[in-house]
């Protein structure tokens, strides 16, 4: 019996380190497109062709390798079974569409207010960078979240293809931690991150958004894992 556990122990362990060698593999080789100049024109190209498209498959992918690594973080091993990982995948590839079209809307609606002088800081690149990235986070950004943890909740209880039960799905949710963490994030975090975000060519942004899709998933999954054991 003591055999046999210690070999599971050992497959499990190799098991582990194979998803994390896999995982590492998958995030250097978006990080090589970026670099390389022949990929990066490819992917510029793509993204300006097919935008909505590209958000999917960025963020989708991503988006879930983060969401993955916050639960690995919290438990201290990646799991993969009976997760419906296919169900999140496609919550993460629906919020790639958001993020394809709310990146322009702030962009262009905080270009809008500078130009009517309703903001300061016009033709000062750092501060419309800030302002868009502001607006995006404090109007956009929890409520995206707490949709996201909505969902995470209905897959959960394998109810993501049913009629939702809203109330009770809201009720569950574990809100001291959400504001707490998640929505303490949005400042600290995120209004830095999505400035330098708003720095780069429209083009890059949704990229950039995609990386830090890895982030993203990580808090939202820290901030699981931490309600799972207060619970």
């Amino acid at each position: 019996m003591k055999r046999f556990a210690i070999s599971m122990a050992k497959e499990i362990d190799i098991k582990d380190k194979l998803i994390s060698l896999v995982w590492g593999i998958i995030f250097g080789i978006v990080i090589a497109i970026i670099y390389f100049d022949i990929s990066r024109e490819i992917f510029v190209k793509l993204t300006k062709d097919y935008p909505y498209l590209m958000g999917i498959i960025k963020i989708g992918l991503l988006g879930t390798m983060g969401e993955l690594f916050g639960a690995k973080i919290g438990t201290g091993k990646w799991r993969l079974g009976g997760i419906r990982l296919w169900q999140r995948v496609i919550v993460w590839a629906f919020l790639g569409v958001v993020f394809t079209a709310v990146f322009p809307l702030f962009s262009f609606g905080v270009d809008g207010l500078l130009e009517a002088k309703l903001l300061p800081g016009k033709s000062i690149t750092f501060l419309e960078a800030f302002w868009k990235s502001f607006f995006m986070n404090i109007i956009f950004a929890f409520p995206m979240m707490v949709f996201h943890r909505f969902t995470d909740t209905l897959i959960e209880k394998g109810k993501l293809f049913t009629v939702w039960p809203v109330t009770e799905t809201f009720i569950s949710i574990d809100w001291k931690n959400m504001f707490r963490i998640v929505g303490f994030a949005c400042i600290w975090f995120w209004i830095p991150a999505h400035t330098i975000t708003f720095l780069l060519p429209a083009e890059f942004r949704v990229m950039s958004a995609a990386l830090l899709a890895i982030a993203l998933g990580f808090i939202l999954g820290l901030a699981k894992r931490l309600s799972i054991k207060k619970k």
